[in-house]
């Protein structure tokens, strides 16, 4: 298994901008600390469920279409080379979103994923690139996706936590920040095709 490359795409995927990570900031910088963490943890099962279901779905996938593994890493690496492109050229900084607090909760966190298309796409590109590949078997498969879970809930708790520091250093040197990024996720999709 390409762990390696999967572990970056997936600390890249959970620790730049999005959705989940700008609420938690949100929450952390204008509500408080504890709504925020209610809002991660929430994140975190719902990023959980939607590996979940993104598993057995690109399991069954794999099972009853072998071939579809290239058309998947192509897939993948079209969609992490725009990613890229959006990543390098992007900005944490645009029109100021209010939020209520009843949005910062757990169940809101759950929810958001559902709906995420950053979440959603991420979790059925890295499931089905890195994972259904080398295992169907959901026992081989199951660590892998907690794992996973775990480093998307640690992004965003991570820009609950450090809020202002993190939006601090990030708009400091955002392009430096960006373009590092971005080039890791130009790796993992060089990766993705040679392998």
């Amino acid at each position: 298994m390409l762990i390696i490359s999967m572990l970056i795409y997936a600390v890249v995927a959970s620790f730049t901008p999005g959705p989940n990570n700008i609420m938690a900031l949100f929450f952390s910088q204008n509500l408080n600390f504890k709504s925020s963490l209610r809002f991660s943890i929430g994140v975190g099962f719902g990023f959980l469920l939607l590996l979940l279901i993104s598993s057995i779905f690109n399991t069954t996938l794999h099972a009853a279409f072998p071939k579809i593994e290239f058309l998947m890493k192509i897939f993948a690496f079209i969609y992490l080379l725009y990613l890229a492109l959006k990543i390098s050229m992007s900005s944490i900084y645009g029109t100021k979103q209010t939020f209520s607090h009843k949005l910062s909760g757990l169940k809101s966190g759950v929810m958001l994923q559902l709906i995420n298309p950053k979440g959603i796409i991420y979790a059925l590109t890295v499931i089905s690139t890195f994972i259904t590949p080398f295992s169907t078997d959901w026992q081989k498969q199951l660590p892998f996706i907690i794992l996973l879970a775990i480093i998307g809930f640690l992004g965003t708790l991570s820009w609950g936590v450090l809020g202002s520091l993190f939006k601090s250093f990030i708009s400091t040197h955002e392009r430096i920040f960006n373009f590092v990024m971005a080039g890791l996720l130009v790796y993992v999709a060089i990766n993705i095709l040679i392998h």
